[in-house]
């Protein structure tokens, strides 16, 4: 994958860009692998499941009939095996370096597994990234744990894996990758409110509350963020305002978290003003 860094060249239907600095797997956004001084872009759209969900599975071998599925569904055409052979030797050539004879997918019964070896995989990171600032955040280390919650948010560069749509590996990881973004965003406000950063929060939660209507913490640490900034109706107010799309459309009532926070709330609990509801 070595090229000059400026020139913009492709390789069938493989597009090389510029701007990468070593050899890294990205998946928390479109599919693309950075080496050195280029980003390369799969355009290859038989391809594209096939190496995601290798990546996916790195270090794990997954079955011919796995990759077939996650490649055609449930409607494979008739020399599926072979063509699947010929993708993953397309696939060798264009993830080995230029002198070096191994290749990251290694043939292993009944399939194929993609070993990283020194090489990145930027959801990796992320984990990594989550669980240093879960660390932080238990030994009440804040200012920690919201700098390596903003690092883990910040590998993210759209949609994970973009438009790609696979069969029930890629799907399964897609959801899960959502989540966790979402679980990542819930303790990077909890760490910065931690810090007193009340005022500053209100508008980026109020918006996410729009984007995430149903998602009951988002509404909590809303409502927190009101109270802490003297705006006691208006936190209030969210509350009915979640109560009511909660209601309309699940039929639910809120959370005990949300109504432990509310009668809180009513009740101007000192406590509100140094620690987040539970």
């Amino acid at each position: 994958m070595k090229a000059d860094p400026h020139v913009t060249r492709g390789l069938g239907r493989f597009v090389f860009i510029t701007g990468g600095c070593e050899m890294r797997y990205e998946v928390l956004g479109n599919l693309r692998i950075s080496d050195g001084d280029e980003v390369a872009v799969l355009r290859a759209r038989k391809i594209e499941p096939l190496l995601a969900t290798l990546l996916i599975r790195s270090g794990q071998v997954v079955s011919a009939s796995h990759l077939i599925t996650e490649i055609w569904g449930d409607e494979p055409p008739r020399r599926a095996t072979a063509t699947l052979h010929v993708y993953i030797s397309q696939l060798r050539k264009f993830l080995t370096t230029p002198g070096d004879t191994r290749s990251p997918i290694v043939t292993r019964a009944p399939g194929y597994v993609l070993q990283l070896g020194e090489s990145t995989l930027d959801v990796h990171e992320f984990q990594q990234l989550v669980r240093e600032g879960r660390g932080h955040a238990k030994a009440r280390r804040h200012a920690d744990a919201s700098r390596a919650f903003s690092a883990a948010l910040a590998l993210w560069r759209g949609d994970v894996l973009g438009d790609l749509h696979g069969g029930p590996t890629i799907e399964s990881f897609t959801t899960w990758a959502e989540e966790a973004r979402l679980e990542c965003t819930e303790m990077l406000f909890e760490a910065d409110l931690a810090q007193g950063a009340h005022r500053e929060l209100v508008a980026r939660l109020y918006q996410i509350t729009l984007e995430h209507p149903l998602r009951e913490t988002f509404h909590r640490l809303l409502m927190l963020a009101l109270y802490r900034s003297g705006r006691t109706g208006e936190a209030l107010m969210a509350y009915e305002s979640v109560r009511a799309k909660l209601d309309t459309e699940l039929g639910i009532t809120p959370c005990r978290a949300l109504n432990e926070l509310r009668q809180a709330i009513l009740l101007s609990d000192p406590a509100l003003d140094h620690a987040i509801a539970a």
